[in-house]
């Protein structure tokens, strides 16, 4: 699906519970793409289902290529596989699909942050409930060990996730499905204004000055002023007032 769309593949990492593709698209192509995309790696478990049941003879109708041992292996661990790659924990399908949804109701930092937080919580948890609740298996322990600290990482990447987001937005690379306002105070620096930011909306940015005053500037001015010019500590008001003189 990932090819089908063109996107560029780095690698392909496969670990016991299936296989994690790095790419530089994810979080910054149309969000009906990345879910098409990420529900494409739950999707083949149908067709492991479907070779399952072929193999044990369709449920009796056929001669059985496989003894049913064998077949319901097969099932036992294509459901846990597929039940857990859906679990809300970034970088499984679930949390892909977490952040893809959240984007879609808030900015591009919030909705990659609450994911990452969300992530370690739910990795935090299942770590801890086998200790208690459940029968505990050293395999599944190092899993969420690892997912837990996966995300930890991830949660140190944050800033130059964000920052890789409005580099490819400065550049033009997004996609763009709509137009949003935003309303900001001019004592605002450059990286609060682009905290706002949402995919698929292009932004037009309304800054308060003082005695209710009220200019506009558009998000490219902004970026441009980011990457281009280098003014990472002035405000938007001091942006304006430099884009006025000249």
């Amino acid at each position: 699906m990932a090819t089908f769309f063109k996107w560029r593949i780095q690698h392909i990492v496969l670990w016991i519970f299936g296989g994690v593709m790095k790419t530089e698209e994810h979080g910054h192509v149309d969000i009906k793409e990345e879910i098409f995309v990420t529900l494409a790696g739950p999707f083949q478990h149908i067709f492991i289902y479907i070779g399952a049941f072929a193999l044990s003879g369709w449920g009796g109708a056929v001669s059985p290529i496989l003894p049913p041992s064998i077949t319901d292996l097969i099932l036992y661990y294509n459901t846990v596989i597929f039940l857990f790659n859906l679990i809300p924990i970034w970088p499984l399908d679930g949390g892909k699909l977490m952040f893809s949804f959240l984007t879609l109701f808030k900015p591009y930092r919030q909705a990659y942050n609450l994911t990452i937080i969300l992530s370690m919580i739910a990795s935090l948890g299942l770590l801890i409930i086998p200790l208690f609740v459940t029968p505990f298996t050293l395999s599944s322990f190092f899993i969420f060990i690892f997912l837990l600290m996966e995300n930890r990482t991830e949660w140190k990447h944050r800033y130059y996730v964000f920052i890789r987001f409005l580099l490819k937005r400065y550049e033009g690379r997004t996609p763009i499905r709509g137009i949003q306002s935003l309303h900001v105070p001019h004592q605002y620096s450059l990286m609060d204004v682009f905290a706002h930011f949402r995919r698929d909306k292009k932004h037009s940015i309304y800054v308060m000055f003082p005695g209710s005053e009220r200019q506009s500037i558009d998000e490219s001015d902004c970026l441009r002023s980011y990457f281009h010019e280098k003014n990472y500590n002035q405000t938007v008001g001091d942006i304006i007032e430099n884009l006025n003189r000249h």
